[in-house]
């Protein structure tokens, strides 16, 4: 397994807390029953400014790679999960989601021959577990439409991010996440048009919603996301994700006064120990003592170079010893 900094385990792990915050904000700022407005609103204008401010354009087969991945990642995946968020039960959309770890991990073995450790497939169960007691006794009944929409979000998912490791973008990741984001917007504006009909309006707690998962939700959260897809393997980064539910009950509990007890505590507990367990951390300073011999035996070899060069110099270069 490779190591991985604390560094880019906390910039990682920026991602699924600001995620974490969707399902409240759909629910108390956003108008109701509009998935795809919801979207194309999260998507759409970020992605377009992200894109003036990089001015760049992709090039050659990045052209149709980054509509797959803005359809997979934004496009596909931002509908879904919204729909998944009206119409489930916060708790029941969360414990779908916290199957994406080991979604992540079958398809990185299949696409990239990741092969996930008996570690990482630990952690990714413990973590299940522990998202299952967060959601205990979650109010509401099971939607069959947002069911589908929830599993079918864990897999365009999965395909999105092992599709971003796979395939290393040759630009920085603003502009990679910038041509998703425009990309997966720019396909669902017809959709959104010709299912939910013309936008709703737009009130001061809505604007706030959508300014908040379009900014931290979705521009912040990304960059950090596939910053730490091409720095990990991508099952530790989906582990990763399973901080999303934690999040999103602790908002619950706080925010909206939903139940918090024991199995709700142990569950906390669980999920957090999946995510670090899931992962071979290593400090600075472990990484510096291992590689240090590496760097001694360089700097030993540079001084005897330099030392046969200077003792050769004057034997060994008549033609500048003459001049």
């Amino acid at each position: 397994m490779e190591s991985i900094s604390w560094r880019t385990l906390a910039l990682t792990a920026v991602a699924p807390v600001a995620w974490g915050t969707t399902y409240l904000t759909t629910e108390e700022l956003l108008p109701p029953d509009r998935p795809l407005f919801s979207a194309v609103v999260r998507a759409l204008p970020a992605g377009l400014l992200l894109l003036a401010w990089t001015r760049r354009l992709p090039r050659g087969d990045w052209w149709w790679r980054a509509g797959v991945l803005g359809l997979c990642n934004i496009g596909l995946f931002f509908p879904l999960l919204f729909l998944a968020a009206y119409r489930l039960p916060g708790g029941l959309a969360a414990t779908l989601q916290a199957t994406l770890p080991l979604a992540v991990m079958a398809l990185a073995y299949a696409a990239l021959g990741e092969r996930a450790s008996g570690r990482g497939v630990v952690a990714a169960v413990v973590g299940l577990a522990g998202v299952a007691l967060l959601v205990l006794g979650s109010p509401g009944g099971v939607d069959v439409l947002g069911l589908v929409a929830g599993a079918a979000s864990v897999v365009v998912a999965a395909t999105g991010f092992v599709l971003v490791k796979r395939w290393r973008a040759p630009v920085d990741m603003l502009t990679l996440v910038s041509w998703q984001l425009v990309a997966g917007g720019l396909l669902l504006v017809p959709v959104a048009l010709l299912v939910e009909g013309a936008p709703p309006a737009i009130d001061a707690p809505a604007a706030a919603g959508y300014l908040w998962l379009g900014g931290a939700g979705t521009v912040v959260a990304y960059v950090c996301w596939f910053r730490g897809l091409t720095r990990m393997p991508a099952g530790a980064v989906a582990l990763i994700g399973l901080l999303n539910p934690v999040v999103g009950t602790a908002l619950g509990a706080v925010v909206a006064g939903e139940v918090f007890g024991l199995p709700q505590a142990i569950g906390v507990a669980l999920v957090l120990g999946g995510v670090l367990g899931g992962q071979q951390l290593t400090s600075s300073r472990r990484r510096a003592r291992r590689t240090a011999p590496a760097r001694a035996a360089r700097a030993v070899q540079a001084t005897r170079t330099q030392a046969r060069a200077a003792a050769c110099s004057p034997t060994c270069s008549p033609a500048v010893s003459r001049s």
